[in-house]
């Protein structure tokens, strides 16, 4: 005869790590009494875990953002539990991915409070939460917000600390950020921290420090500080990189700096014009477009020019190029080198 007996575990189909989800409209309302909870911890850790998955649907975003989720989000984030706090950080990144996720995190104040975690133990928490500030910054309201914070010196110094992955998150956001404003960076000495990052072994980083050196460089001020610095040497030998991206950068920032005499000079100096002129040829249009407008910069200090006299014919092939952009600027250049006075 058969017995009847009951398991003690769950069928598999069942996750007891996740909160199950209630029918309809009413599960999001069920999921922010969950992460509400402040007596059981497990509650809040299921809640999350199911809210994490729910939040990756676009078409969920909106009735959470109306039932208050970002602002039970911005609690947690100061939750003792590293789980809780990181998990929390994890489910604003996926907020941040839509437009009406990143407006609420704005206008509710959650970047600041986001910016907390950046000194968190938790790894996972730090991560995340860069994530998300760099996916809202990545749109001017968000990115003013941020300078609006000044949280500015706040990711320089994190710079010199953090974990290469994340470095690469906030060389980003300050990417973004310095299109509103570069004094703040200025002032906190990133140029300095960005010329250190030059040296670094993971070449994403090389490439990511020479875009943001070139940010840094629009003002005048920015120029003055890299060539006190001695940038230049560094970015002259990043033209001659492995990585494409890498050396793409490295000319877009000496086209920056080039601007000034002082810059001009310098790069001479530094022997950046064999590298610019090997570059012309390069299989990235982006990067050949970089090389000419530097080697334009350059074509203005009489030293210069007569050395590209000899590389003028190599320069006219590409006013033929399919891209037109880079047809324009071989224009250019020829025209500057072949100018007299």
């Amino acid at each position: 005869m058969a017995n009847c007996l009951i398991p003690d575990h769950y069928p598999n189909q069942i996750d007891i790590t996740r909160t199950p989800l209630a029918f309809g409209d009413r599960a999001v309302p069920r999921l922010n009494r969950e992460l509400q909870n402040k007596t059981t911890l497990l509650t809040r850790q299921r809640a999350l875990r199911s809210l994490c998955d729910y939040l990756h649907d676009p078409e969920h975003i909106a009735s959470c953002i109306e039932e208050g989720i970002p602002e039970s989000l911005k609690e947690l984030l100061s939750d003792s539990d590293p789980f809780c706090r990181y998990k929390s950080a994890e489910c604003l990144y996926v907020l941040s991915c839509n437009s009406n996720g990143r407006r609420a995190i704005v206008d509710q104040g959650i970047i600041e409070t986001l910016s907390i975690l950046f000194d968190d133990t938790e790894v996972m928490a730090r991560r995340n939460s860069h994530k998300a500030v760099e996916m809202v910054s990545e749109f001017a309201f968000g990115s003013e917000g941020i300078v609006a914070l000044k949280l500015i010196k706040t990711l320089v110094n994190k710079l010199k600390t953090e974990l290469d992955d994340i470095k690469e998150l906030i060389l980003d956001t300050l990417h973004f950020c310095m299109q509103v404003d570069t004094d703040q960076a200025l002032e906190a000495k990133a140029m300095e921290v960005f010329t250190s990052l030059l040296k670094n072994e993971a070449e994403t980083i090389r490439a990511k420090a020479a875009r943001d050196i070139f940010d840094l460089s629009i003002p005048l001020e920015g120029k003055n500080e890299a060539l006190k610095l001695e940038t230049i040497p560094l970015l002259v030998n990043l033209l001659k990189d492995q990585d494409s991206f890498v050396r793409c950068k490295a000319a877009l920032a000496i086209e920056a700096i080039a601007i000034t005499t002082p810059g001009k000079y310098q790069c001479i100096k530094a022997g950046a014009i064999p590298s610019l002129v090997s570059l012309i040829n390069d299989n990235l249009s982006e990067m050949r477009v970089n090389a000419l407008k530097a080697i334009s910069c350059l074509a203005e200090a009489p030293e210069a020019r007569k050395t590209l006299l000899d590389d003028v014919d190599k320069i006219k092939k590409l006013i033929d190029d399919p891209v037109p952009i880079v047809s324009k600027h071989a224009d250019i250049s020829v025209r500057i080198i072949t100018w007299k006075p």
